[in-house]
């Protein structure tokens, strides 16, 4: 059963083959047998997983199940999730016990699906490789020494090595899409606003965005379905009518056209990489998709640019983390000074403490001008770039990483160059668009993912797209030898 997607298990379920019992005893002992080599998973909710799948059982024997009633996923460890430790991957909440829900996971309640654990990520989401978890780095299941990707590597590693069929994910800068590029399975970073934030613990409040990873298109449609809608209790969620994803995966893309930035193709990126997506596009071709050839003349400013807003960001949001309310807190504190400094100094780690100080320096006096707010006026360029650009294309494509899955401790020490992961994938939080990326094949062994960003709210589109490939190719459907 553990190698079947979740519009399979769906399907047996309905169909009386097997329970969801029986389903999550399965991947529970996997998790056991694997998590050990992969650290993948910070908590197993062993106990309350098998109690919401008896209760799931139940529903559909009473015939009042929906589409995922009984289906198991993972949440990655920066949505809060009642009675669970939500730790962000640091120190400073290893001790913390959410007293509520995010909204994410009560639509998942709600709807009858069962949380097997919290996945590992980079601390406060802040990586690009989850090398920098208080509870040690994920290891990618095609190659033990590579990293997963990051921010949301455990998820992305979960699926892909079929621990659990799908999970959630956020993404502040690429932390979906990347690490579904490097892990070989579908990725989808929504729209801003599209998936409520509430109970996602923030990092860059005007970039990040909870979504789904799976096998498949038809996977990331299924669990986008729950997740996505308007939310009162966020002031950034979007009052826009969702959608049934799944009605329009099949529908016709041949008048399709598809461009392609020049920037996306140039300096920087792996030979052996962009053959593998340049073969994914042949294969729009022949499905009777357009290419165009376009420009996003901004792009190269985006790494820059997220480098100043998101830090500014996190150096306001993390402030909150003080030693003194929850979270971690120093040993014996002298006076407040020491008990503040100590309790943060101990509790953040170290990309964690970059981050806050290259924020707190751009918002200082004397600089935000020249910092914080040039950066603003970049990303407001960036924008308009990608507004152009989708008169003319209906989506855009290109890579999701420049190269595939690095090794561990490869970049850890060189942080300018782990920013430089994300290149192709920054510019689409920045504008606030939907993006999501596929698998199309292998380079050096390792996967390697297509990107598709759509405009706004076309999550649907990008589905589509996704899934009339995926109905074409086998790339979604491979398995790690030895998972």
């Amino acid at each position: 059963m553990h190698d079947k997607t979740i519009a399979q298990l769906s399907a047996g379920l309905a169909a009386g083959k097997f329970s969801s019992a029986e389903l999550v005893r399965a991947l529970l002992e996997r998790i056991e047998r694997f998590n050990g080599t992969l650290n993948a998973f910070i908590t197993v909710t062993a106990d309350q997983a098998l109690a919401q799948a008896q209760a799931a059982d139940q529903r559909r024997a009473a015939g009042q199940g929906g589409p995922l009633t009984g289906i198991p996923i993972a949440h990655k460890d920066i949505f809060c999730t009642l009675g669970v430790k939500t730790s962000c991957g640091s120190r400073m909440l290893d001790n913390f016990i959410a007293p509520y829900n995010a909204t994410v996971v009560e639509k998942f309640d709600a709807a009858g699906v069962v949380m097997l654990g919290k996945t590992n990520l980079d601390e406060f989401a802040m990586g690009s490789s989850t090398e920098t978890s208080y509870y040690g780095p994920v290891r990618n299941p095609w190659d033990l020494d590579a990293v997963p990707g990051g921010s949301s590597g455990g998820s992305a590693a979960a699926v892909a090595a079929c621990l659990a069929p799908g999970a959630t994910g956020t993404d502040t800068g690429g932390s979906i899409r990347q690490p579904a590029a490097l892990c070989g399975i579908t990725g989808l970073k929504p729209t801003y606003g599209r998936v409520s934030r509430w109970g996602m613990i923030a990092y860059a409040s005007s970039l990040d965005q909870g979504g789904a990873m799976a096998r498949s298109a038809e996977d990331v449609a299924l669990l986008l379905q729950i997740m996505a809608g308007f939310d009162p209790r966020d002031s950034t969620s979007a009052e826009q009518p969702v959608p049934d994803y799944g009605a329009s995966l099949n529908d016709d893309i041949r008048d399709l056209t598809i461009g392609l930035p020049k920037e996306y193709f140039g300096e920087g990126l792996d030979a052996d990489v962009a053959r593998a997506i340049e073969d994914a596009i042949a294969e729009y071709r022949k499905l009777g998709a357009t290419v165009k050839d376009i420009s996003l003349p901004n792009a190269p400013l985006a790494i820059p640019a997220y480098y100043v807003i998101a830090p500014a960001e996190c150096s306001s949001n993390l402030a909150r983390f003080d030693g003194v309310r929850y979270g971690y807190r120093c040993a014996e504190p002298q006076d407040l000074l020491d008990l503040y400094t100590r309790s943060r100094g101990e509790g953040f780690g170290s990309e964690v403490k970059r981050r806050i100080m290259i924020g707190a320096y751009a918002l200082s006096a004397g600089y935000y001008d020249a910092y914080y707010l040039k950066a603003q006026q970049i990303r407001r360029l960036i924008s308009e770039d990608f507004r152009k650009a989708f008169t003319e294309v209906d989506v855009i494509m290109g890579p999701s990483s420049p190269t595939v899955a690095f090794n561990l401790g490869e970049k850890v020490d060189d942080p300018v160059t782990m920013y430089l992961s994300d290149i192709y994938t920054i510019a689409v939080n920045l504008a606030g668009l939907p993006g999501m990326s596929v698998p199309v094949g292998f380079a050096k062994g390792r996967p390697v993912g297509l990107q598709i960003i759509g405009d706004y709210f076309a999550e649907a589109r990008l589905l589509n797209v996704a899934h009339r490939y995926q109905q074409a190719s086998d790339w979604h459907t491979r398995v790690p030898a030895g998972f």
